[in-house]
């Protein structure tokens, strides 16, 4: 065991350190060492005497370090309970002993034993060991020979033996367990509020009886440990009071020692004094006589008792008696309390005063204490008022502030104090600071104590009241209830009693303190106090104590001018603040911190009181009033802006938060009316309209910036009543007539911002009321309601609406001012578009209004009224009552006619189209007709029988019956007087609104046409839309052309000056135009979406014919504008519904006899026009056959190609200089080429292929020449001329009559060279359109197609720098592609005889002889082509080549045997070129020129040799053979050429292009290798024959080397190495092919031998 060690360990120090002098003490220890082992708790050393025997024995020797050791071990023993009780005698013997000791070491360790003691299971029971206990710490705190560390820790350890043993009676006598009281003085927190609120948190734990004050009940009899403790409080007692105690054993002690152990035991042990009868007796004889004595200050107070630590501890104790036993020690704390009170009035010192203060506050704070003070002094008759007399006391000592001499620097300092107390930290002064500032924050403290006090006063008032509330005596400000007459609560009376006692007091006292202070701090806790007690006095209904602490806290919210306050002859007076209000607005207001923190206090009390202010709002009000002004005023400034700022700007700066935060609260004080009770609502609205009443009585006869003034005052009172009616409008009712009266007396008034002020306040309240959630939309109220719900609910809400809007109709009628009638009208504005969806019951009386507008003569008046007409029409219309449906369309009628202003009779036409599309929706369940429009009604007709169609018919008027006639209302009837009014404005003068009204007639039957029956779609047909086609194309026709001058808009230089018009609208005929342009597209519009239906109405073939006159008169007569809407007119009809099957044949024909018409007959217009009209005919035509190709056949195809024809012709006669000029397609040319792609025929016409084809051949370039080949022949060119015969027996198209035109390759020709830029065009079209033809009629034109294109690519010649020779040679590739491809891939086509293909080969063999030998590898003369050009022209040789040698040549094709010579001849001669030409010519030849002979010879090669290809075919075989032998011959006369050239020139070197042809020959030759069935045909020696048969499974024949072999020997000869060693290498192969090298290994053989 551990502590069984250290005591081990302390025995053998002792042991040690009494070994020399004190050899008993160490036989001892031993011994004890010896005696410790054998024991093992501390329970066996506790009975076992001997350990604590060598310790007392140690202690006995009495030196200092035997004692420390014997001490130390005794409180070891004594704290582990080793020690038995009996043993205490004897302990105490050898401390007191000890005690006497001089060193303090000792003494000390003597006190910490007797602490020990005191605190372990020796506790003195008896009273001799107490009084011996607690005597020795006496003994050594008041010894004069200890330290002050020994007197420090005796006075604590006396301290915690008195708290030890008064907790032993409070166990012992079975009182409640912990401290009641707050042992001691409460430390302040940050604020007064803080104050209160934890002493009354502190106060819930004393019991009830202390509260409610009555008799407690009491014990007489004690224990002993009771008794023990009275003996120690008697003494105690009779040492403060100086005197010498009986039972402790201690002669004198210090007084002040004394009292303070007192106050300690009263302070924290208030249960001992509450239940024990002798204790009481002893606090109130002899305590309670010793605090009287030591209080009296009519003695001079010398020694101890004048010392302000005696004079502070005798305080608090008084302090404590009052605040925790008051309600048993009644006499003896109202002496106390007088006393204190008295000390106040006397002139004292300072600090005393002080003291006294710091309790008297402390009473003030202590909401508990404070309420039964009150209870048991104030409110008994026959004691003394002492919570009144504290009151005036601490309002006495702020008071004295005002006749101090330093009076400013005590309240700066009072400021700081409460300052540093708001950060939480202490106020001091300087260390060296001066006596006189010493002075001044003596009295600082004080009047900070008063203050303090005084607010605790206040705060204690309204938490008690809120306590009332709380446990229901009160009630809230919020209650809708109305108050008692008197409150019968005893909190309730108690907290009504105090406002009554001490509000005059408190607010003098207050309002002076906050008048003289400008800290922020204490201003902040002054306005708590202020708001605090208000509130109170608000639920208590104290109404003068209200008004008085409102009126003194209004005087502190605004800051006026010095020269107003200079005015006043004193402090300006709740009566006299009115005059204050009227400051002159150009002088500068300053908000103070002070100004702004009372403003926030006036919002909160106001707030919170809402219900019961009355009439106080007046004073309020203005209040409010004259910080409104200053809010708005440029000219006031925050204290912390010394200098006005705008107020743009100061809206954006942050230093104006305080402005920003108070306008907030002002809106939100009026915002919060919603939580008022109705009557207080009222009084709110009473009080403005009386603010106002003041001042619109003093603007008539004031001026200057008084009036200004009051204006702003009543802005102020409108603004607030607008904010409250917004804010009740769920009740509005009670206090609407109030409201709106005043509104009109005001717009009623002269003066003209009053008036706009009024307008704008009877708008916004409107509003107001009709967007509350009263006003829900009428049709939903009465679904959702039974009906003698909605019958007391629709009275109710008619009565409101007619209510809320009926001023608007006063206003407007019983004034003949025009801005009041223009306010009217701009309210009806906003009332309609925000909320006209609700109004019911008031719409005839706004559209008798809005009718009687239309006739005025003012132009503002007819605008507005309109505005209000189409918010009407655009979205009123569904909630308008039926029988003004009617009424709506003739005001918007008048309004549409009217001549004052074009932009209202324009949008008064598309109110009209707004009003169709709500009639369209009365016709949504109409006939069935009107769901079945187009196809499908025409299926039925066709399908159905004749009773299907009755049925039908009576069916379709039936729902037709029922669904014009919803409501009551003949939608019909409003349709068709909607047509006639928008059919009359389509005659007006004026262009924009006919061409409006013409616009809105027919996008509504467009729009809406689906809904119409047969009979209504008649009906609009022949009485409104051909009638108005008639009348604008004869007004277009019959107009005057004379050219108008626009608006005339001053005058320059003497002379008018007109707006300038467009020329396109300068005459009233172009106008017309315009109109008839709008007609026609509007006819368009509705043939696109019913003229499936329209088909099925009588007679409307003949209003078709009658459309296509009017169309072809307009294109053939009108403008050209007119003419292109034609055409879209019936182009849009033609391709809605041709595609769709809906076109019937005879419609379709007769629009392309229209078109042939118009194209074969002038127009009007002549140029650009007549193009742009033409191309819009033949795109149309194109679209159209695009759309109904089903519905042609080949008689109406062959139709369609002769109107092309002929407008290429026309084309062609009419622009032929146009190429010259422009250099490219003219436009109609060019839009015959877009829509070229289109005609491609169908398959059920595809005999029409060749006859699309031919048409268009015939413009590509014709032979009309004779060419010259190379050899001087003359090739006459295949012209074939084929009669077309038209099928169907359509007229034939006659190529003569190309010829005769002049042709584009043909007629136009710059210098002497044609111009191909159409056919340049035509091509890649043609054989677009070739490519997709099918097989059969593919085959017929193909001979026509390569015919064609070999006349185009021979321009080459003529025209190098064309594009059409190099378009026609990829088309000529192209073609032959495809037709090897097909023929390839599928063989010889059956139906296609054999003379129809050999034909094609021989066109194909044709154009590669001419082309390649003609015009390939030619120097033909051009100065404009760049290298890149001729680059790619070379390329294009080359492709041509390849698909001859690579494609036609090397394909299993059907290619006729003599075709296959000629163009294997033809690449001979083209490859014989360079060697054929004298050496002097080939030097000048171009370099592509030598190229494309080389690449010829390579061809030869190609298709010579064989290289154990797969596909090696017949066809492969024979031109193997074919091209051989001209191989052969070419090498032969290369070589020959070669060599007689060589020796010509002797020295000279032969051309590059002469030795790259024979290199690359001598090259190849090495490198080919021949089938054997093409050796067959060498013209070699029967014998090499013989054996080249025999030795046919060699893969690498060359038996072509034995032909050329004389011409391989003599070029042994030549100059030229390259050609050596290449003939060598050829030598050696032909040594090869004989076998002659294994001969020639065996001969070296023998010869080496």
């Amino acid at each position: 065991m551990a502590f069984m060690a250290v005591l081990e360990s302390d025995l053998r120090a002792l042991s040690v350190e009494a070994r020399r002098r004190y050899p008993a003490v160490k036989d001892g220890a031993e011994h004890a060492i010896l005696k410790l082992r054998s024991l093992s708790s501390p329970s066996e050393i506790a009975h076992n005497e001997d350990i604590l025997r060598i310790f007392l024995m140690a202690c006995e020797v009495r030196t200092v370090k035997l004692s420390i050791i014997g001490l130390s071990c005794l409180q070891k023993l004594i704290s582990h309970d080793a020690v038995s009780p009996s043993a205490l005698r004897e302990i105490l013997s050898t401390l007191k002993d000890h005690a006497e000791m001089v060193d303090e070491g000792v003494q000390l360790k003597t006190l910490q034993t007797i602490s020990i003691i005191f605190q372990s299971r020796l506790h003195p029971e008896n009273e001799d060991t107490m009084s011996q206990a607690l005597g020795i710490c006496l003994r050594l705190l008041e010894n004069a020979r200890s330290s002050d560390s020994v007197r420090n820790t005796a006075a604590a350890t006396f301290r915690q033996a008195v708290a030890l043993i008064f907790d032993r009676v409070v166990l012992a006598e079975s009182l409640p367990a912990g401290k009641f009281g707050f042992g001691g003085q409460l430390s302040r927190t940050s604020s007064v509020t803080g104050d209160v609120n934890r002493s009354i948190n502190l106060s819930d734990s004393l019991d009830n009886e202390s509260v409610s004050g009555g008799p407690p009940v009491m014990r007489e009899t004690l224990t002993e440990t009771g008794k023990l403790g009275l003996r120690l409080l008697e003494d105690l007692t009779s040492l403060a009071a100086g005197g010498s105690a009986t039972w402790l054993r201690v002669n004198i002690l210090q007084r002040t020692f004394a009292l303070d152990i007192l106050e300690f035991i009263l302070s924290n042990y208030v249960a001992v004094f509450r239940t024990l009868l002798p204790y009481e007796q002893a606090l109130r004889r002899q305590i309670c006589s010793l605090l009287m004595t030591s209080l009296r200050t009519n003695a001079e107070l010398e020694g101890e008792t004048g010392e302000p630590s005696f004079r502070r501890l005798v305080l608090r104790s008084v302090a404590h008696i009052i605040r925790l036993y008051s309600s048993s020690l009644i006499t003896e704390c109202e002496v106390f309390l007088s006393m204190l009170l008295k000390v106040t009035f006397l002139d004292l010192p300072l600090w005393h005063r002080i003291l006294v203060l710091e309790i008297l506050r402390g009473f003030c704070v202590e909401a508990r204490a404070l309420q039964i003070l009150f209870q048991n002094f104030d409110m008994h008759p026959k004691n003394t008022n002492v919570v009144e007399g504290m009151v005036k006391a601490l309002a006495r000592v702020v008071s004295n502030v005002q006749v101090q001499e330093s009076s400013e620097e005590s309240l700066a300092a009072v400021a700081g104090m409460f300052s540093s107390k708001a950060k939480g930290i202490e106020w001091s002064l300087d260390n060296d600071a001066s006596n006189a500032a010493v002075l001044v924050a003596s009295e600082a403290h004080a009047i900070t104590l008063a203050v303090e006090g005084l607010l605790g006063v206040v705060f204690t008032v309204a938490t008690l009241t809120d306590e009332a509330i709380d446990i229901g005596e009160l009630e809230s400000p919020r209650c809708d209830n109305d108050p008692p007459v008197k409150w019968t609560g005893k909190t309730a009376v108690l907290c009504i009693s105090m406002v009554d006692s001490l509000w005059l007091t408190i607010l003098d006292a207050l309002s002076l303190i906050l008048s003289r202070s400008q800290g922020e701090a204490i201003v902040l806790e002054i306005l708590k106090g202020y708001q605090a007690f208000t509130q109170a006095c608000g639920i208590l209904r104290a109404v003068e104590p209200l008004n008085s602490f409102l009126a003194s806290l209004c005087k502190f919210t605004i800051n006026f001018p010095v020269e107003t306050e200079k005015r006043s002859s004193a402090l300006p007076s709740p009566v006299s603040k009115r005059s204050e209000l009227s400051v002159d607005q150009r002088d500068s207001i300053v908000l103070t911190p002070k100004n702004v923190q009372a403003l926030r206090t006036l919002f909160n009390i106001a707030h919170r009181l809402h219900n019961v202010l009355g009439p106080s709002w007046v004073l309020v009000l203005e209040t409010l009033a004259a910080l409104d002004r200053a809010i708005h005023s440029p000219h006031a400034t925050t204290q912390e802006v010394s200098t006005p700022v705008p107020k743009f700007t100061r809206e954006l700066s942050t230093q104006y938060s305080d402005f920003n935060i108070l306008s907030s609260l002002n809106s939100q004080l009026f915002e919060s009316s919603a939580l008022m009770h109705i009557s207080a609502v009222k009084s709110l609205l009473s009080a403005l309209c009386q603010l106002s009443h003041q001042c619109m009585s003093s603007t008539s006869s004031s001026l200057g910036p008084t009036t200004s003034q009051k204006i702003g005052s009543i802005s102020f009172s409108v603004e607030r009543m607008i904010s409250i009616l917004v804010n009740n409008v769920h009740r509005v009712e009670p206090f609407w007539d109030q409201v709106v009266s005043h509104f009109l007396e005001l717009a009623d008034n002269s003066n003209p911002h009053l008036k706009n002020m009024a307008l704008d306040a009877l708008d916004q309240s409107i509003s107001a009321v009709l967007g509350s959630d009263q006003f829900q939309d009428y049709k939903q109220s009465k679904s959702l309601q039974s009906s003698q719900e909605m019958e007391v609910n629709l009275d109710k809400l008619r009565s409101l609406e007619c209510s809320v809007i009926s001023p608007l109709k006063v206003l407007y009628f019983s004034t003949q001012s025009v801005d009041v009638r223009v306010g009217s009208l701009k309210i009806l504005l906003h009332v309609l578009e925000r909320y006209g969806e609700k109004l019911h019951y008031s719409w005839p009386n706004i559209l008798e209004m809005l009718r009687y507008v239309a006739d005025v003569s003012e132009k503002d008046l007819v605008t507005l009224g309109f505005q209000n007409l189409r918010v009407i029409m655009n979205d009123g219309l569904s909630t308008l009552p039926t029988d003004c449906l009617q009424v709506c369309v003739d005001v918007t009628g008048a309004y549409s006619a009217q001549k004052t202003e074009l932009n209202i009779s324009l949008t008064a036409v598309g109110l009209l189209w707004t009003m169709t599309d709500f009639i369209a929706k009365g016709l949504l369940n109409g006939p069935l007709e009107e769901k079945e429009t187009g196809v499908g009604s025409i299926v039925k007709q066709q399908i159905g029988s004749e009773k299907m169609e009755d049925q039908i018919r009576s069916t379709s008027n039936n729902a037709r019956d029922q669904a014009s006639s919803v409501d009551g209302v003949d939608f019909e009837k409003l349709l068709f007087s909607v047509f006639s009014l928008l059919q009359n404005l389509g005659a007006d003068e004026r262009p924009e609104v006919r061409n409006s009204a013409v616009r809105t007639l027919f996008q509504t039957l467009g729009t809406h046409g689906q809904k119409l029956s047969k009979s209504m779609w008649e009906n609009c047909l022949w009485n409104y839309v051909f009638p108005t086609l008639d009348r604008a194309s004869h007004m277009a026709a019959t107009s005057s052309k004379d050219e108008w001058q626009g608006k005339e808009l001053g005058t320059r230089g003497g002379k008018a000056v007109h707006m300038l018009i467009h020329h396109s609208r300068n005459t009233a005929q172009k106008q017309w135009d315009e109109t008839l342009v709008l007609v026609f597209g509007g006819i368009a519009r509705i043939l696109r979406l019913s003229f499936p239906f329209f088909t099925s109405l009588s007679n409307f073939l003949s209003g078709w014919e009658s459309l296509l006159q009017f169309v072809e008169n307009s294109i053939l007569n009108g403008s050209k504008e007119v003419a292109l809407a034609a055409v879209n007119c019936l182009q849009t009809t033609v391709n809605s519904h041709s595609s769709k099957g809906n076109m019937p044949m005879p419609y379709l024909i007769s629009v392309i006899d229209v078109y042939e018409l118009v194209l074969r007959k002038p127009s009007s217009y002549h140029g650009n026009a007549a193009d742009k009209v033409k191309q819009e005919i033949l795109h149309g035509l194109g679209e159209l056959y695009v759309q109904a190709q089903g519905l042609f056949n080949d008689v109406v195809y062959t139709q369609l190609i002769a109107i092309i024809d002929l407008a290429v012709k026309q084309a062609m006669l009419t622009n032929d200089n146009f190429e010259m000029e422009f250099g490219n397609v003219p436009p109609v040319l060019r839009t015959i080429l877009e829509i070229l792609p289109l005609l491609r025929p169908t398959e059920h016409i595809s005999s029409m292929w060749p006859v699309l084809l031919r048409e268009f051949l015939q413009y590509l370039p014709r032979q009309d020449s004779h060419l010259q080949n190379e050899d001087g022949k003359i090739d006459q060119a295949r012209d074939s001329q084929v009669n077309y015969d038209a099928p169907n027996g359509a007229a034939p198209i006659s190529p003569n009559k190309v010829a005769a035109s002049p042709a584009s390759g043909s007629t136009a020709a710059i210098t002497g060279i044609p111009s191909y830029i159409f056919a340049e065009k035509l091509v890649p079209v043609l054989v677009d359109l070739f490519l997709q033809a099918p097989a059969v009629e593919k085959y017929i034109i193909y001979p026509e197609i390569i015919q064609s294109l070999g006349r185009c690519m021979t321009t080459r010649r003529d025209n190098p720098d064309s594009a059409l020779w190099r378009l026609a040679v990829e088309a000529f590739n192209r073609v032959l592609v495809d037709y090897i491809t097909k023929l390839t891939n599928g063989g010889p086509d059956s139906s296609i005889s054999k003379s129809v293909r050999t034909r094609i080969w021989k066109e194909i063999a044709d154009v590669y002889e001419i082309f390649l030998i003609g015009y390939c590898g030619r120097a033909l003369p051009s100065n404009s082509l760049s290298a890149m050009v001729l680059e790619v022209d070379e390329s294009l040789e080359m492709s041509i080549l390849n698909i001859l040698g690579d494609t036609i040549l090397k394909l299993p094709v059907d290619t006729p045997t003599d075709i296959l010579q000629r163009l294997i001849s033809t690449l001979d001669r083209c490859a014989s070129r360079t060697c054929s030409l004298p050496v002097e010519t080939v030097e000048l030849m171009p370099p592509h020129c030598s190229r494309f002979s080389l690449t010829c010879l390579q061809k030869l090669f190609s298709l010579s040799s064989y290289s154990n290809e797969v596909n090696w075919n017949m066809t492969r075989s024979e031109v193997s053979k074919i091209s051989i032998t001209v191989l052969m011959t070419r090498c032969e006369y290369i070589l020959s050429r070669f060599l007689t050239d060589e020796n010509g020139l002797g020295d000279y070197p032969l051309p590059k292009a002469r030795l790259e042809e024979i290199i690359y020959v001598l090259q190849e030759l090495a490198r080919l290798i021949i089938h054997p069935e093409a050796a067959s045909i060498l013209p070699l020696h029967p014998l090499l024959r013989t054996g080249l048969a025999e030795d046919k499974e060699k893969h690498d024949n060359r038996p072509h080397l034995f032909v050329l072999l004389p011409s391989f020997c003599e070029l042994v000869t030549s100059r030229e190495l390259r050609i050596r060693e290449l003939v060598q290498v050829l030598l050696r192969l032909v040594t090869k092919e004989l076998s002659l090298e294994k001969l020639s290994l065996a001969s070296e053989k023998d010869t080496s031998r």
